[in-house]
């Protein structure tokens, strides 16, 4: 199963990078000019909204909920950039440079997601994907209050970790739906 997971998890954000490489094409670094806390906010704006769906079950616009899981990904790796990069001033990556840290944060990130996943037995399969939204929530309201306290913590994990968690709860979001739309 943890093996499925991984092939799952590979496939999930290949379209979240397929997506965050086109949208590079068109618009280039531009979320360069971003604080981070700008980030935090256009996270959050994605999540409420899917749990606005979910609690209403309609939607007025054409992206679906999907989509804003992947968005939620590719936020979440243009947040991390913004923390490795927050001494460079220089606003445009090269494509090459930007792939190989989308790569790279992405590698770290399913690495971590993989020994949690571990430790914690796949149960994330036995959780409704409403669950993944509101625990998205708690982790964007973790990190608007550490970036309120300056990004001072006394014992949690940072913004980064929380970020990361983030990624990991949205693909297995994304997994979900996808086994609910094959069923």
């Amino acid at each position: 199963m943890i093996n499925q997971t991984s092939l799952q998890f590979d496939a999930a954000i290949a379209t979240c990078r397929q997506l965050f490489l086109a949208k590079n094409k068109d618009y280039g670094t531009s979320w360069r000019i971003m604080r981070l806390t700008t980030i935090t906010d256009q996270l959050y704006i994605k999540a409420q909204r899917i749990r606005n769906i979910e609690e209403n079950g309609v939607q007025q616009i054409g992206d679906d909920v999907q989509s804003e899981y992947i968005g939620i990904v590719n936020y979440c790796v243009m947040g991390l950039i913004q923390i490795a990069y927050k001494d460079i001033a220089e606003l445009d990556l090269p494509i090459d440079k930007l792939t190989e840290l989308y790569d790279q944060l992405i590698a770290d990130t399913k690495a971590l997601m993989m020994k949690k996943n571990h430790d914690y037995g796949e149960v994330w399969r036995e959780m409704r994907v409403s669950s993944f939204t509101d625990i998205l929530l708690v982790r964007l309201l973790r990190i608007k209050q550490i970036e309120d306290n300056k990004g001072n913590t006394l014992i949690s994990e940072g913004i980064d970790a929380n970020l990361q968690d983030m990624i990991n709860y949205a693909v297995f979001a994304l997994i979900r739906l996808s086994e609910t739309t094959k069923n």
